[in-house]
């Protein structure tokens, strides 16, 4: 696909073995590229797949690690640069003093595990693999690739009424992923939609003609299943981050750029009538927050609340990493429902525990306090923030990489955002890691690296 393509040689032998060659040499990133396409495969429930109760994208995800530890010995060459030492490897300070001071410092042992996996190691690893922008392509394009699969997968359960409950009807997209984890597939849309609205936009040079139309008509594509998701805090992270790239591309192409968005919106929601009348009611919830809010929006600021008087009680360190189900029921008001209700999608009727805020921010104000908060939060305000001026002197120059620039501000603006609305939990966490390692290979990377084409 478009995606992924490489640079198309004139058809002649040195030509074709000059692009094996190339492709050869990326083999590193195959553990990155299976980590993303495995969350394709259905999850039963009941752990298949699983080694020793890994999730197979987890085991990938600490292959990938592995590898790039092993080239790093074996190529013998430095590691990081300081600033990339410095904004990875803050984070972990913060876990580690979150938990030491935790109440039972052995239970926070598996959440410092999942934070390091997801926040320090992974990102660090993709940073280190990706050596260049046909690399950070080749991920990118896995990222739409997966996003296709499961959108397909959402759009049918809406159509054949065989997705999760919604309002009393199977017809919510959730792809593979199920009804207990209803953000899964939405994620993984909204990732791979902002990859395909960046690469339409400034589409790698060398990429064949009949292949360039793929990334603004899967983005389009991608706008239907999104839709059918229902997930309020993933169409607001996803219309942030695409409103970010387009801004970045310039005003004219930002003009022509919108008026296609409108267009395709209208179009596939009102125009087919794609979920409209329910679609029109979760937005109308969105404002509904004193007047009269649904049950889910109730208990996420009750969640929100108790999280915050955590955070009051232990304001420096927190109640330490996987303490907030433990210290909830202690700072939750008594309108807080017992869990929500999830079936459908081949499960049966069950309640799914509330366990944590949903609100990333607050899960690590609460659990960590203002010191891992400020080294968390901190190292993606870096990685925003550094990702942005790198694309504004990118395009100064007109570098050959503002494709990869504009897809990593855009993801990184839609973790961002979306952590408002959720946190990590659930088979795609593992793809935080992949997005935070792409936002920091384009901000951290050496210039040299970002600009090959």
């Amino acid at each position: 696909m478009a995606l992924i393509a490489t640079a198309a040689p004139a058809v002649r032998p040195a030509g074709r073995s000059t692009l094996l060659h190339g492709w050869a040499g990326r083999w590193p990133l195959l553990p990155l590229v299976l980590t993303v396409l495995l969350l394709a495969v259905p999850d039963d429930g009941a752990g298949a797949g699983a080694v020793f109760g890994v999730p197979a994208p987890d085991l990938l995800s600490g292959v990938a690690v592995l590898v790039c530890a092993g080239r790093l010995l074996f190529l013998r060459r430095r590691p990081l640069t300081v600033a990339a030492a410095l904004v990875l490897g803050l984070p972990a300070a913060g876990l580690a003093l979150a938990t030491v001071t935790a109440a039972d410092p052995a239970a926070a042992l598996p959440g410092l595990a999942r934070y390091l996996q997801i926040f320090v190691l992974v990102p660090a690893a993709v940073l280190l693999l990706v050596r260049d922008a046909q690399g950070f392509r080749v991920v990118a394009g896995s990222l739409v690739l997966l996003a296709a699969v499961q959108g397909a997968t959402g759009v049918h359960q809406y159509v054949t009424g065989s997705g999760a409950s919604y309002m009393g009807e199977d017809i919510r997209a959730v792809g593979t992923f199920g009804p207990s984890d209803v953000m899964g597939m939405a994620t993984v849309v909204g990732y791979g939609l902002l990859a395909a609205v960046a690469y339409a936009l400034r589409t790698p040079a060398g990429t064949p003609a009949w292949l360039k139309p793929w990334a603004p008509v899967t983005a389009a594509l991608l706008v239907v299943p999104l839709t059918l998701s229902f997930s309020r805090g993933a169409w607001i992270a996803t219309a942030a981050g695409a409103l970010t790239v387009i801004a970045l591309t310039g005003a004219r192409q930002a003009v022509r750029a919108l008026a296609v968005l409108a267009a395709a919106g209208t179009v596939l929601v009102g125009g087919f009538g794609v979920g409209s009348e329910m679609i029109s009611q979760r937005l109308t919830s969105i404002t509904q927050v004193t007047s009269t809010p649904d049950r889910s929006v109730n208990d996420r600021y009750a969640m929100w609340a108790a999280a915050t008087d955590m955070w009051r009680e232990r304001p420096t360190t927190g109640v330490g990493l996987k303490g907030f189900p433990a210290h909830r029921d202690a700072h939750a008001s008594i309108g807080l429902s017992a869990g929500s209700d999830t079936a459908g999608a081949g499960q049966e009727f069950r309640k799914q525990p509330l366990l944590s805020p949903h609100n990333m921010y607050l899960l690590v104000l609460s659990e960590q306090g203002l010191v891992g908060f400020t080294a968390l939060v901190g190292s993606w305000a870096a990685l925003l923030v550094g990702g942005v001026r790198r694309l504004v002197r990118a395009r100064a120059r007109g570098s050959a990489a503002v494709d990869c620039g504009l897809a990593a501000v855009g993801l990184m603006t839609w973790q961002t955002v979306d952590f408002l609305y959720a946190d990590i939990g659930g088979p795609s966490t593992v793809l935080t890691g992949i997005v935070l390692g792409l936002a920091a290979w384009w901000a951290l990377a050496e210039p040299e690296r970002t600009t090959t084409a």
